[in-house]
C-alpha cells in the first residue's frame, strides 16, 4: 500500500515556546498564525443565511452568479479585463489548490515544483504528494528543463515581498520556455504597505502588462480569508488559461471537489463589495503602524514586507533563539525554518490579532529595548 512520507506538522514543534510564553503574567499575545480574528462582515453572514436552502448537489464550475463576481471583481479590482467564466473556477480555500495542483495537473516523478525561496510549506508538500521534486528558486534562469509547474508568491507569505510588472514577466517567459504551467499565489494582494504599493495596487500576474493577451499555462489563485475574513468559509478561486480550467474542473468534477452553494453566493456578494474590505485593509494598517516602530526599538530589522499580514524581522541570531527570546515577552512567532532552509535568523509576525493585542506586543517590545551605552553613562 502506498504512503506519503510527509514531514510532521511544524506547528507541533512550537508547544514548549507556547507553554512558555502562557507563564507571561499579562497574558499570550499570538502573532504567530494569520487567521483572521476579526468578524466576517454582516452582508456577507446575511447572504450566506439567506441561501441555506441548497436542496441541490452545487456545481464544481460555480454558479454563474459567482463566476460573473469573480470576472467584474477581476476587472475592478485587479486590472484585468476579459475574462470570462469559463476563465474562473471556486475552489475549497486555496490551501487545497496548492497542495492538490501538481496532482490536478498529472505530474509525478521527474518532473519539477518551483516555488519561492522564502515559501509556505505546502508548495514543496504539493510536490511530495504526488511524487514530483520542489525546487526552491526566485531566479528564472536558474529553473531547470524538468520544471513543469511553478508557484510565484506576490506578495509572498511570509516574507511580504511583491513581484513587479517586470519581475511577473520575466517569470512567465521563462516558465513558457519551459512549457510549464505558472501560478501566482496573490491572496495578500489587497494589503499593500510600502514601497510603490503604498499608491499602487499590486499587479497580478493576469494583468495585460505581464502576459498581453495570452493567457495559456498562466493562472492567479486567490482567496477571501484575509480581505474578507472568510478563512472559516474556504472561499478561494482560481483564474486564468480556459484550457487549464477547464482540465482542473474535470478532475474535480470525479473528485467531488466543490464548493458548498450556500458559501458560493456569500462569496459572490463579498465579491461585489469594496467597502468592507478598505475598512478592514485600515484595520491592519493601524496595527501595523503599531508594531513596526515597536519591533524595530527592540533591535530588529524589518525585511521586504512591503504587503501583506506579516513583519519579517531578524535579530541576526537563530530563529528560535529569537522565538524563545519572544516567548519570554509571552509573543508567539514563526520561525523561518518553517518556510524553507533559507531564511534561518528570521521570523515572521501576523498583524493578526485584536487591537488589545497588538498594543500589548508593542508595548513589551519597546520595552525590551536595551538602551545603548551612550544613555547608560
Amino acid at each position: 500500500m502506498p504512503r506519503l512520507d510527509l514531514p510532521e506538522y511544524p506547528w507541533d514543534t512550537m508547544v514548549p515556546y507556547r507553554e512558555r510564553a502562557a507563564r507571561h503574567p499579562g497574558g499570550v499575545v499570538d502573532l504567530s498564525i494569520g487567521s483572521p480574528v476579526d468578524p466576517t462582515p454582516e452582508l456577507v453572514r446575511e447572504a450566506l443565511a439567506k441561501a441555506t436552502d441548497a436542496h441541490a448537489y452545487p456545481a464544481t464550475i460555480g454558479t454563474p452568479e459567482l463566476r460573473g463576481a469573480i470576472v467584474a471583481w477581476f476587472a475592478r479590482r485587479r486590472g484585468v479585463p476579459g475574462l470570462e467564466e469559463r476563465n474562473v473556477l471556486p475552489t475549497i480555500g486555496s490551501k487545497e489548490l496548492v497542495a492538490l495542483l501538481p496532482f490536478l495537473l498529472g505530474l509525478g516523478a521527474g518532473d519539477v515544483v518551483v516555488h519561492p525561496r522564502a515559501a509556505y510549506p505546502s508548495y514543496a508538500i504539493g510536490a511530495a504528494m504526488c511524487g514530483a521534486e520542489a525546487f526552491a528558486s526566485d531566479d528564472p534562469a536558474q529553473w531547470p528543463e524538468a520544471t513543469k509547474l511553478v508557484w510565484l508568491n506576490s506578495p509572498g507569505n511570509p516574507d511580504g515581498r511583491v513581484l513587479d510588472v517586470d519581475q511577473l514577466r520575466a517569470a512567465v517567459a521563462r516558465a513558457r520556455e519551459l512549457g510549464a504551467v505558472i501560478v501566482n499565489d496573490e491572496c495578500y494582494a489587497e494589503l499593500g504597505w510600502s514601497g510603490p504599493w503604498a499608491d499602487e495596487a499590486v499587479p497580478c500576474i493576469l494583468d495585460p502588462r505581464v502576459i498581453g493577451d495570452d493567457r495559456r499555462n498562466v493562472l492567479a489563485s486567490y482567496s477571501l480569508s484575509k480581505q474578507s475574513n472568510m478563512a472559516g468559509y474556504r472561499a478561494a478561486f482560481v483564474a486564468g488559461c480556459g484550457a487549464l480550467i477547464a482540465q482542473l474542473t474535470n478532475v474535480r468534477k470525479h473528485a467531488g471537489l466543490m464548493l458548498p452553494a450556500p458559501l458560493q453566493h456569500a462569496m459572490a456578494v463579498a465579491l461585489g463589495d469594496d467597502t468592507h474590505v478598505a475598512a478592514q485593509k485600515q484595520r491592519y494598517r493601524e496595527r501595523r503602524e503599531q508594531l513596526v516602530p515597536a519591533v524595530e526599538a527592540a533591535g530588529f530589522r524589518i525585511d521586504d514586507s512591503e504587503a501583506g499580514l506579516y513583519l519579517w524581522i531578524t535579530e541576526g541570531v537563530d530563529a528560535w533563539e529569537t522565538i524563545g527570546r519572544l516567548a519570554d515577552l509571552g509573543i508567539v512567532a514563526g520561525p523561518g525554518h518553517f518556510y524553507g532552509d533559507f531564511f534561518p535568523t528570521h521570523v515572521r509576525l501576523s498583524l493578526t490579532a485584536s487591537d488589545e493585542r497588538i498594543a500589548e506586543a508593542a508595548r513589551r517590545l519597546a520595552a525590551s529595548a536595551v538602551p545603548d551605552l551612550q544613555s547608560q553613562t
